[in-house]
């Protein structure tokens, strides 16, 4: 059966702006290592160099190459000093500039010997190796990744100043893969996601559920149709303000858009496909501005097969790369596998007819 749509379908650069409105990014917050990944960075003072000196790279004899010239099993080098043995991580002590391996020197006699020459810097690594001073961890407004963890925790970090919105999703009966689909792509874009089930798929049940905790932005998902049982629009015109019902995109027609007080309210559809479509327009954008997120990851590569796309309504379309070229997996109709198999995705505008074979199109990567 055809879905019936909203009487009036809202452009979605018109609904992106009205959610922006009156709101701003969130506040920087310190955080523990344990928490920050994939938060996006709100800057640090520059480090110091890592090592901070030269330390051994490995187990074995501290020594001075210079004074190792000509030394080899068969015309060893007696030496007048005894040598400084180190452990991996220990200072090279001064005038040492090499680490010889344990059984690069005969000890067993009364005089020890050497038996192999040795390079300067051989088995050290040097002050500033890993962070030269000054280095940054993260650049501000880029998301913290697992490297950027190794570099922290190396520099004796304990926090990092991150800003991390708060999203609160109220799921309507019925919308549990797709809530769980937004709130696991909320989590790995650095959002601290909170949730609430609503008790009944009726107005009240919705609109009770709306009562939550502060946030910063808040979804619904299931309930924004026009059949009988749909309530979620109801529901958030009963607690707030409904600014949109019905945004001229293909997949996610019947989302809405609204305010509870000053929090940015999106109401999404049950169905995963049509909730990941407007993840991708409308929600993913928000967390991107609340949090000063840079940029997204985007490439350019012609496309394979050419796109069709209707005038008058924007679509989503989905791309797997394939030897080199974009290579359409769908357009405005997203399947499950389509979406797991997706390594990048595309806007065509509602303008747009959309795009021949080979010509080539920036879209946004899916695995940042």
């Amino acid at each position: 059966m055809t879905q019936r749509l909203p009487p009036s379908l809202t452009p979605l650069d018109l609904a992106f702006a009205a959610l922006l409105r009156g709101i701003e990014p969130v506040a920087p917050v310190n955080l523990p290592l344990t928490e920050v990944l994939g938060c996006v960075a709100a800057g640090m003072p520059p480090l110091g160099a890592h090592p901070p000196h030269d330390i051994a790279a490995a187990d074995g004899w501290a020594m001075r190459a210079g004074d190792l010239v000509g030394a080899s099993s068969y015309s060893p080098l007696p030496l007048i000093e005894s040598p400084v043995w180190v452990e991996a991580g220990d200072a090279i002590p001064a005038g040492c500039n090499c680490v010889l391996d344990a059984d690069a020197l005969d000890t067993m006699g009364p005089i020890s010997q050497v038996l192999a020459e040795g390079l300067p810097g051989q088995g050290v690594r040097r002050a500033g190796s890993d962070m030269a001073t000054g280095t940054s961890i993260v650049a501000e407004g880029m998301p913290v990744r697992t490297g950027d963890l190794l570099l922290a925790r190396a520099a004796a970090l304990e926090t990092l100043s991150v800003r991390r919105p708060r999203l609160h999703v109220v799921n309507a009966p019925g919308g549990k893969t797709a809530a769980q689909l937004v709130m696991g792509l909320a989590r790995a874009a650095g959002a601290e996601v909170t949730v609430t089930d609503a008790v009944g798929y009726d107005a009240t049940s919705i609109a009770n559920a709306l009562d939550v905790a502060a946030c910063d932005l808040l979804l619904t998902i299931g309930g924004t149709g026009v059949g009988r049982k749909d309530a979620a629009v109801t529901a958030l015109a009963d607690r707030g303000e409904v600014l949109a019902h019905g945004i001229a995109m293909q997949p996610g027609r019947t989302a809405a858009i609204g305010k509870l007080g000053s929090v940015p309210v999106i109401a999404l559809p049950g169905a995963p496909d049509q909730a990941f479509a407007v993840w991708l327009a409308l929600v993913r954008p928000v967390l991107d501005y609340l949090s000063l997120r840079a940029s997204r990851k985007s490439a350019g590569l012609p496309l394979a097969r050419k796109i069709a796309s209707n005038v008058g309504m924007a679509e989503i379309a989905l791309l797997a790369e394939e030897q080199g070229t974009w290579l359409p997996l769908a357009v405005g109709e997203l399947s499950l596998r389509a979406i797991a198999r997706a390594d990048a995705w595309l806007l065509i505008p509602g303008d747009s007819e959309g795009f021949a074979a080979g010509v080539p199109v920036d879209a946004y990567v899916m695995r940042e």
